[in-house]
């Protein structure tokens, strides 16, 4: 039997698709979520104990520590899938061989490299690469009508993200190189991709969600998604749903074919009355992985891999909506069960998960999209009192 390696942040959902599959299971994850399958060959980085507290996840995360635990199943293992949180470019060239998707990745990683590529072709924010704060600080002052926004050059979920304005005073960090990119508001929205190397195809367009979409409090840090895209589901009064799905789906297999992505990739974009913005590639299996499952009723991993052997693979239509919202604790929290059968990524009971740090995610289908964010909100505000109650009890 082959032996299949799935390495990133956190493998829980990949992990249940992969149990369906022949395949000798290896995993190493950061999270250690108490739902999280339980097989032979398993490291996670991130040890939960009663009453101790998880830290901050952007002070403690480094995809060097990942690897260097798992250098033993690297080298056992006939296939790598590489998540969220680890590159390509982090393994040896020998075993990049063994990956499964994406391999070269480094003119789309580099948000820098990534403009340079695309912006004589594809509409996309006009983007400046920053040594030193003066420079930001200069084009900001030469351009008082446009807004812009700093992001590391390398990065994803929206983290480090600060919007600026000719008031704003940053810093930046010395260990990190930064982008400063123009800023288009608008409604967030993705593509998912599967990519074989005979062909490159749109599969599903969702609405992407950001902290910013619920609290308008200028936090860009992904939240979820909602699929298909449709009318309802765009979240905003657009017109013509139909064009914009069509053009979503022609920009992104070109996209795909440029940049030949192979696999479950995605194209992030932000549309609103000037057009639809290119902003970032996800060269690998992105946050839609379950929405996709729900939603079109097959396993995204068997197309993962199918993509990835140049197998052919049948994507059906839409049976459902599907909706991914990740909870972010409102406040320093003791998780205890929740009684909530659409919860997923849980704690383990008696562990601590700091202010604004990932406790949970909730994720739900429906054929009727009004019922469905019914029972999403219902799920928020059942894990959002259960918070709130542990504060009390602690003043």
């Amino acid at each position: 039997m082959e032996k299949l390696l799935l390495i990133g942040i956190n493998t829980r959902s990949m992990l249940n698709s992969a149990l369906k599959l022949d395949y000798e299971l290896y995993s190493t994850s950061y999270f250690s979520t108490s739902d999280m399958p339980q097989i032979d060959r398993q490291k996670i980085i991130l040890e939960e104990h009663d009453d101790e507290s998880s830290g901050i996840f952007e002070d403690q995360f480094n995809s060097s520590n990942i690897l260097e635990i798992s250098k033993d199943y690297i080298d056992e293992a006939d296939y790598i899938i590489p998540i969220s949180g680890i590159s390509p470019d982090d393994f040896s060239k020998k075993d990049q061989k063994k990956i499964l998707g994406t391999k070269d990745v480094s003119k789309i990683e580099n948000k820098f490299e990534f403009y340079n590529e695309i912006k004589d072709e594809f509409k996309t924010p006009e983007t400046f690469f920053i040594n030193e704060v003066d420079e930001a600080s200069e084009i900001c002052k030469n351009n008082p009508e446009t807004k812009y926004i700093l992001k590391p050059v390398k990065g994803s979920g929206g983290y480090n993200i600060k919007l600026l304005n000719n008031e704003s005073t940053f810093q930046l960090n010395d260990s990190e190189n930064f982008i400063l990119q123009e800023y288009v508001e608008g409604i967030n929205l993705s593509s998912s991709i599967l990519g074989s190397k005979d062909l490159k195809k749109t599969i599903m367009n969702s609405r992407l969600l950001t902290e910013n979409d619920f609290k308008n409090n200028n936090r860009y840090i992904y939240i979820g998604n909602i699929l298909p895209l449709t009318n309802e589901s765009i979240l905003a009064e657009v017109k013509d749903i139909d064009n914009i799905n069509r053009e979503m789906i022609e920009t992104s297999q070109n996209i795909a074919y440029k940049f030949d992505l192979m696999g479950s990739c995605g194209v992030d974009y932000i549309l609103n009355e000037n057009g639809l913005y290119v902003i970032e590639v996800n060269p690998r299996i992105q946050g839609t992985f379950e929405c996709v499952e729900k939603s079109l009723q097959i396993n995204m991993l068997d197309a993962h891999i199918k993509s990835c052997f140049n197998e052919e693979f049948e994507i059906p239509k839409a049976k459902y909506y599907s909706y991914k919202k990740i909870i972010y604790s409102p406040c320093r929290n003791k998780y205890s069960k929740i009684d909530l059968d659409n919860i997923y990524d849980l704690p383990h009971i008696g562990t601590i998960t700091e202010k604004s740090e990932p406790l949970l995610t909730i994720i739900d289908k429906d054929s009727d999209f009004k019922k469905l964010c019914e029972k999403i909100e219902h799920s928020s505000q059942v894990v959002n009192s259960e918070v709130r109650k542990f504060q009390r009890e602690m003043l």
